[in-house]
């Protein structure tokens, strides 16, 4: 006689694989289904062919959330169609210098961000698959567009891809006129190349090249002898070099004589300044000697003058004034 199964029990082994269930997924979660998300709309104006929901979205190489939605869109005032995407950002991603939480989540903060140059654009995420992913970056240099009606949204500005830029810049291109100015230039390039002067280019650069050949072997063969001659030359040079310099040093025998020499003619100079000035001794005596001569060639003189009047006083003596009337 078998024994019954006690339902109680059985209910409570259930109830209890449920409840270590629920506790195991919310632990690989790791509590994320109980953190509020914050949500932001991008509108994109090209394509947004490649991009997916769950995508990740990436702030200067870091993902910070995942796309949550996408879809299309028009702007009635422009009559175009658009393509607003709505991308979620995880929380406690950023973290400032002093360890405070940077939450994207906050509107304000986003906004203080773009109005520093946040913008989002599409970028190629693999080349195999063409996926495409939300990169958040700034860019300064690019006035943002806004595109929601609803003010509640909270909207980072989108800037063009790579290849939409480049398309554009192809728009105002004028292929037209650049494809005629090449042709022209191709056929000017055609006419000149076919040309006999063109033809004979070849013929020119070889009797040039000939011409060269010519100069370089007579070089080969002259050279030697001239560089002999100034190998001999730049040696007697460096001869005279070396013996001026013995002469201008010091303490040899040419400087010793000089520098006597110097000194000899540096004292005569002296002296010679001391015999010619006014107060010098020589000087005086030299001015004496002037008077005396002075006065004796007054005296000699007289003299004569007595003995052209009076030749007998030389004998007699001389006469006084008067004495002879």
């Amino acid at each position: 006689m078998s024994r019954q199964a006690n339902p109680t029990l059985i209910g409570a082994f259930v109830l209890g694989a449920l409840i270590l269930g629920a506790v195991t997924t919310l632990l690989l979660a790791g509590g994320q289904w109980f953190q509020k998300k914050g949500q932001h709309i991008l509108y994109f104006e090209g394509a947004a062919q490649g991009l997916q929901v769950g995508a990740p979205v990436v702030f200067l190489g870091v993902k910070v959330g995942t796309v949550k939605r996408i879809q299309l869109g028009l702007d009635t005032e422009n009559h175009h169609f658009l393509v607003p995407v709505t991308i979620e950002v995880e929380p406690n991603i950023v973290q400032s210098r002093n360890g405070d939480k940077v939450d994207l989540r906050d509107r304000e903060t986003i906004k203080k961000l773009v109005e520093r140059g946040l913008r989002a654009q599409l970028k190629m995420q693999s080349l195999l698959t063409g996926q495409l992913y939300v990169d958040l970056d700034f860019h300064p240099d690019k006035p943002p567009r806004f595109m929601a009606s609803d003010v509640q949204l909270s909207e980072i500005p989108t800037i063009p891809t790579t290849a939409e830029e480049f398309a554009t810049k192809l728009e105002g291109f004028p292929m037209d006129t650049f494809l005629a100015d090449l042709a022209a230039i191709s056929q000017a390039l055609n006419g000149i190349l076919s040309s006999q002067e063109a033809r004979m280019i070849p013929v020119r650069l070889e009797a040039t090249l000939a011409h060269l050949e010519s100069l370089s072997a007579k070089l080969d063969h002259d050279g030697a002898p001239v560089l002999a001659e100034m190998r001999k030359a730049l040696e007697a040079v460096r001869d005279a070099m070396l013996k001026v310099g013995g002469v201008a040093e010091a303490g040899s025998p040419m400087a010793v004589s000089l520098g006597k020499a110097s000194e000899e003619l540096a004292k005569t100079a002296q002296a010679l300044q001391g015999l010619a000035g006014e107060e010098s001794p020589t000087v005086q005596r030299l001015n004496t000697a002037l008077l005396e001569i002075t006065r004796a060639a007054r005296a000699l003189r007289l003299l004569a003058e007595t003995l052209e009047q009076q030749p007998e006083s030389l004998v007699q003596g001389k006469r006084l004034q008067g004495e002879g009337k």
